[in-house]
């Protein structure tokens, strides 16, 4: 029985492809548990570019991470390809959860799901910021995503 539970959605907004290489692949000969926050964060940035944010600042601010759950499901294993799927849900005025799965490309088998809270900051204050409009927009509707 999992310790956590993470429910999905049933579309994704956004999905892309990442590659596990020697690099991700710890002493247990499969995907490390931080390279997999890793591949989660790279996804996150390609899910910000293709809603037209290319370099993680929207509208002047950028996100950090408030909190993230994972719930491993199988291993995966030095080349295989992985689809990350993510999509927006449970928003507030200051952020929002990024809910994720990871599953191999070819066989579609889950190897991990989770998600991620984010928040708005501004480096010039130094303090948390309001979510843009737009960007909940965005995301609430899968707005400039291809």
């Amino acid at each position: 029985m999992p310790r956590i539970s993470i429910d999905l959605p049933e579309q994704f907004a956004f999905t892309t492809d990442l590659s596990i290489y020697v690099g991700h692949i710890n002493y247990g000969n499969h995907l490390d548990n931080a390279m997999l926050i890793s591949l989660v964060s790279e996804a996150q940035m390609r899910f910000f570019a293709a809603l037209g944010y290319p370099e993680g600042r929207i509208d002047g601010l950028v996100t950090l991470i408030a909190d993230a759950a994972v719930q491993y499901r199988s291993e995966a294993f030095r080349g295989e390809v992985m689809a990350v799927s993510m999509a927006a849900s449970d928003f507030n005025p200051k952020g929002c959860d990024l809910v994720w799965r990871m599953a191999e490309k070819s066989s579609g088998r889950e190897v991990a799901r989770g998600k991620t809270g984010i928040v708005f900051f501004e480096l010039a204050t130094r303090r948390l910021a309001a979510m843009p409009e737009e960007f909940r927009q965005r995301v609430s509707n899968g707005m400039g995503i291809g």
